[in-house]
């Protein structure tokens, strides 16, 4: 099962086996079944909306923008990881090159960051538009929008490269199965036959930094445009403003709740079902619910995709 090669007194393993979601075959063909479904019907979702927010002129607002971003990158981070969940499940325990491993390890690092920006970035607009609507074309001009999104995908990047780097330089002696559908932190560093603290600390301090700050940034944004809503005359409108805020409130914090969960810890930890109960719900649920959440409920989403249906 093992490819190893010889590193001094040591073995350095070449590839992993990743065990999957499932290992009884029964379970598998349906899981199959529903995950390509799900799957298929992500890219659906969020393809249409990049084609709708570029495709008319009304949707060129600050807000579809980012929507637009976020959509971008659920389609990147739903095709980092569904693939290996899908082989899983298709054919058992699947074998993974090490250099294959660790490029997943890096995407995935890199979009679920990009993600935590781009949520509070999103919770930012929204902040400025009910709160202080008369400065909103100036300070959710075009330059900052583009700023925004471009710091979040390079921040992303950047982060990643470090994080992959210090997992990528540890020695990997055997065993080399992970307990996952995809190359994960926790998983690797338990698979580590040298000292992680290092990279611990690294992965620790980057989880506080990213989840907890972009949380931080959106909690207070949501905040202010509840008390905002409160002070409004109307209980119509009060009404829908609550039920948006809601809705976004619930996909945040199931994304936030898993990713804390899993990676906001000081040290590394064992895999379990749970982990990867956990993660399909970050890595699956929410890319297929953002979109329905975010845009096409709205009323000029949903008016610009009837136009596109007619042809006009």
């Amino acid at each position: 099962m093992e490819r190893s090669l010889a590193l001094g007194n040591m073995t350095r393993v070449q590839e992993f086996v990743l065990l999957g979601l499932s290992t009884s075959p029964e379970t598998r063909e349906v899981l199959f079944a529903a995950f390509l479904t799900l799957y298929l019907l992500t890219l659906l979702e969020n393809a249409l909306i990049v084609f709708l927010v570029c495709s008319h002129t009304e949707l060129h607002e600050p807000m579809y923008f980012f929507l637009g971003n976020l959509s971008c990158l659920e389609m990147c981070y739903v095709s980092v990881t569904m693939p290996s969940l899908l082989a899983g499940l298709w054919t058992g325990p699947c074998h993974v090159p090490l250099p294959a491993c660790m490029t997943q390890l890096f995407f995935f690092i890199a979009l679920i960051c990009t993600e935590c920006a781009l949520l509070a970035s999103m919770a930012c607009d929204r902040y400025v538009a009910i709160c202080r609507p008369l400065h909103y074309p100036l300070l959710m001009r075009p330059q900052v929008c583009l700023g925004l999104a471009g710091t979040s995908w390079l921040g992303g990047l950047l982060v990643s490269v470090v994080k992959t780097a210090c997992i990528a330089s540890l020695s990997y002696c055997g065993p080399n199965v992970l307990n996952h559908f995809f190359c994960d932190v926790s998983p690797l560093l338990n698979l580590s036959c040298t000292h992680v603290a290092l990279t611990e600390l690294v992965d620790f301090l980057s989880a506080i930094v990213i989840l907890w700050g972009s949380l931080l940034v959106a909690i207070a944004s949501y905040v202010a445009i509840a008390r905002a809503v409160l002070r409004m005359p109307s209980a119509a409108a009060r009404r829908k403003a609550f039920s948006t805020c809601a809705s976004h409130l619930v996909v945040v914090g199931i994304f936030y709740s898993a990713t804390l969960f899993i990676y906001a810890r000081p040290s590394r930890m064992e895999a379990m079902d749970l982990n990867k109960v956990l993660s399909v719900t970050y890595t699956v649920a929410t890319p297929m619910c953002n979109p329905v959440i975010y845009c096409l409920r709205n009323r000029e989403v949903q008016a610009a995709f009837r136009r596109t249906l007619r042809g006009s």
